[in-house]
């Protein structure tokens, strides 16, 4: 955050979503997905950096010795990453770093640092309590809670209770993890602004949250069971989807003067500059399956969009935050005047904008055709690189993983004449001045149409400003795609540091032509 604002002048960094995760176990390994979370409300300790916890420096003798070793060894799992090719293994790293937190927890905490905790821990009240509950019971029972002992399942049982008391020591260890991702989170917002950024951190908020999770079976009272959410069939899935996540029962939010949605959002915003919502059209209607039944078979069910957005707007604005809504995919007519009445920036990718409504083929809408409210980029996490789209390599990659509805020919085909319209609209706006042939030329342009739209946020997706061909997440693969293990990497596919992403010459010259041609905020 210091380094995109001092350095690159940028106003925003959107992140994906900190949500705890399930933990893994040596059967199940951690899903990797930041939108299938345990819970919404509270980050997962695994982003931590261990060595700012102000404790980790007091460490003395065998504590200081065996935290030494695991440095070393988290040095090791960043080679292996960085040097030799491995993915990211997320409970490796979540083994070190528990052992390490586990290690600073025996240092007591200054008695500011103590009073800070107890208003945290009074602050968050029942919620963590149930999160770090779920924590430790699902180290001892695993994290599946319909299979826990007699009485565990329900967590307002007598044998939860009982339970509550027997693992006082380890839920205060998840408390106190929760804690320490606050604090981080707050210094990285305030690291943020202090380097100039108007917004800061822009978080985001997954649709729904893990069936075996904390929330889920903190808040079963307001999740539907047996139902699933999705997606009806489409012109990209005609099987339609399901993501194997509850949905909340408009009922019950409503009988509880929407409480729980209400509570998440305002801890979303805790320190956030902005908050990014993933299936926006959630708030008004969510796709519920059937446990068991094809998407094919669900129904749409509507929620009470006018109490939703009303709650959103209420916390965002007690937050001074801005929310940005993804409105991508099927989207019923209404649904973007509605946010847009209420404030909320819609989504706008580049490869999508087209003019659906005339006759013939769908042309790409010029720079002033887009909508303003909006943050604009070229492409997502779950789309091909600008990189691997203009040179065709994501439809290889699809072909490859018999992901192709079509014979690669005409997938080749069709793809190039999007690209070729693209770059033509490109070439007459005069933004392609280096002529055809050239990747980090083109990759420029679409930069700088963006900028000529009168969007009110504009996005540069980090492995765009690299070259990086690789999709962070390719939809429709599950074990055949190493989905969210990925570390960002150069054009020749070598994974990147921080400090190699600061020292690239490509980044450095899109985000300099980016600053050219950005407007100027007013003086204040």
């Amino acid at each position: 955050a210091a380094w995109s604002g001092r350095a690159l002048g940028a106003g925003f960094v959107q992140i994906n979503p900190l949500h705890a995760a399930v933990p893994g176990t040596p059967a199940a390994p951690t899903d990797p997905s930041p939108y299938r979370p345990s819970s919404r409300r509270f980050p997962d300790p695994v982003h931590l950096r261990i060595e700012d916890v102000p404790e980790y420096a007091h460490l003395r003798g065998r504590a200081r010795e065996r935290a030494d070793q695991l440095l070393e060894a988290a040095a090791a799992l960043r080679t292996a990453v960085l040097r030799e090719g491995a993915l990211i293994d997320r409970d490796a790293v979540w083994a070190l770093k528990r052992e390490a937190l586990e290690l600073v927890r025996t240092v007591p905490l200054s008695p500011g640092r103590r009073a800070a905790y107890c208003d945290f821990l009074a602050e968050r009240g029942q919620a963590l309590e149930d999160h770090a509950l779920w924590c430790a019971l699902a180290e001892t029972h695993g994290p599946e809670w319909r299979a826990w002992p007699d009485g565990l399942a329900d967590p307002r049982s007598a044998g939860t209770a009982r339970a509550r008391a027997e693992h006082l020591d380890r839920t205060d260890f998840h408390c106190w993890l929760a804690w320490l991702t606050d604090t981080q989170l707050a210094a990285a917002q305030r690291a943020a602004r202090e380097a100039g950024m108007g917004i800061g951190l822009v978080h985001d908020l997954a649709v729904g949250v893990h069936p075996s999770g904390a929330d889920a079976w903190a808040l079963q009272d307001v999740f539907a069971s047996g139902m699933s959410i999705g997606a009806p069939p489409d012109a990209f899935n005609s099987r339609g989807q399901d993501w194997g996540l509850p949905p909340w029962r408009p009922d019950a939010l409503a009988a509880t003067g929407y409480a729980p949605y209400r509570d998440l959002l305002r801890g979303l915003l805790r320190h956030a500059g902005a908050l990014r919502i993933d299936h926006v059209m959630g708030l008004f209607r969510l796709w519920w399956v059937p446990e068991g039944r094809e998407p094919t078979e669900g129904c749409y069910v509507r929620y009470d969009a006018e109490a939703m957005l009303g709650a959103l707007a209420l916390e965002a604005h007690r937050a001074g935050a801005v929310v940005i809504g993804e409105d991508l995919g099927t989207v019923e007519p209404g649904v973007r005047e509605e946010l847009e009445r209420r404030g909320v920036l819609g989504t706008s990718v580049l490869w999508f904008e087209r003019n659906y409504n005339g006759a013939g083929a769908a042309r790409p809408l010029a720079p002033e055709e887009w909508r303003a409210d909006c943050l604009a980029t070229v492409t997502t996490h779950d789309l091909p690189s600008t990189a691997a789209r203009l040179t065709g390599d994501h439809v290889e990659l699809r072909h490859r993983l018999g992901l192709l509805s079509r014979p690669l020919a005409e997938e080749r085909a069709a793809d190039a004449v999007e690209v070729a319209e693209w770059l033509g609209l490109l070439a007459r706006l005069g933004l392609l001045p280096e002529g055809p042939g050239d990747e980090e030329a083109a990759v420029k342009a679409v930069h700088r149409f963006l900028l000529r739209t009168p969007a009110k946020m504009v996005g540069v997706w980090l492995p765009d400003a690299v070259g990086d061909r690789r999709p962070q997440n390719l939809p429709g693969t599950w074990d055949q795609y190493p989905n969210w293990r990925l570390p960002i990497a150069d054009a020749e596919g070598r994974p990147m540091s921080l400090e190699e992403l600061v020292a690239s010459p490509r980044l450095r010259a899109l985000m300099d032509e980016v600053a050219r041609l950005a407007p100027r905020a007013p003086a204040s």
